[in-house]
């Protein structure tokens, strides 16, 4: 349905002193600071996990080597969608208009909307990221104490939910140094860069940043800030909806991904019967996971 005069009755009018509703600033590209980018050419995408080999074994003297076999464990799929949106105005609209271009105006907002499409796209990876119905490659959901390898099951997420505070960074990063492959054998993961809500970015800030301990009356030091735990800080994510979940991402690679099958492209052409003149937006892409390690995270208690 075109947009008429009708809707926009105040803008025929001499009088009006301002148009408001449109400007409000954006939480921009926030995305970025949690997937890696890359391309895509085809309808889906799919990524394979190795198992590798297990321990080496001793050799008994005169005896036959032992053979290991490495093998392929589960796939990750990435299924692109396509988003869009469209509008049109009538030709009488456009005419009468008194106080700004109609286009103008609202291509900015359907602009706005593809943009806020697609940072809720990515902040569902996080905020399904403990529900079993949003599941991974490996059948499990992206956060949990029972991810399947080859030699039993792994976690990359709390034993016990918690809430950030520093016993559970600490444990937190515990976990993620003991981090194994498919084949049970020690990676070394490190922790480098937590991702929260914006409820939580003042006790982030206390813990990332105070020269010493947080909320107690003893003279230690921040372990987690000496020692750099981890490197590249904190980051807020505004379209988290869990106000207590919180995540670290790990420097494991071919953990979160973002594929860009077409790039966001804009289009309008004018109707020859109606006079109507309509616009559109679409692009093309998907968000998930192919390695779990390479987050780490708690549901908050």
């Amino acid at each position: 349905m075109a947009i008429s005069r009708s809707q926009l009755v105040k803008e025929l009018e001499p009088g009006l002193n301002a148009l408001f509703g449109l400007e409000y600033k954006n939480y921009a590209n926030e995305h970025e600071e949690i997937f890696s980018k890359e391309n895509s050419d085809r309808a889906f995408e799919e990524e394979v996990m190795l198992s590798g080999f297990g321990n080496a074994g001793v050799k008994p003297e005169g005896q036959s080597i032992n053979y290991d076999a490495a093998t392929e464990t589960f796939t990750a799929r990435y299924t692109h969608e396509t988003l869009a949106l469209a509008f049109s105005i009538t030709e009488e609209a456009i005419e009468d208009n008194l106080y700004d271009r109609l286009a103008s105006r609202y291509t900015k907002a359907l602009a706005r909307s593809m943009a806020n499409a697609k940072q809720v796209k990515a902040a569902n990876v996080l905020n399904r990221a403990f529900n079993s119905s949003y599941t991974g490659g490996d059948g499990t959901e992206l956060c949990a104490t029972d991810h399947t390898i080859v030699s039993g099951t792994e976690q990359n997420e709390l034993s016990t939910a918690a809430d950030l505070n520093e016993t559970s960074l600490e444990q937190a990063m515990i976990d993620i140094a003991a981090l194994t492959d498919e084949r049970g054998l020690k990676i070394a993961a490190k922790g480098m860069k937590m991702i929260i809500p914006s409820a939580l970015q003042f006790t982030a800030e206390r813990l990332m940043k105070s020269t010493q301990r947080v909320g107690t009356a003893d003279n230690d030091i921040n372990a987690h800030k000496n020692m750099g735990m981890i490197p590249q800080g904190y980051v807020v994510n505004h379209y988290l909806t869990d106000t207590d979940a919180w995540f670290i991402k790990t420097d494991c690679p071919n953990g979160l991904k973002h594929f860009v099958r077409a790039p966001i492209k804009t289009a309008m052409e004018g109707d020859f019967e109606t006079g109507n003149v309509r616009y559109k937006a679409r692009e093309r892409y998907s968000f998930g996971w192919s390695d779990w390690r390479g987050i780490f995270g708690s549901p908050g208690a």
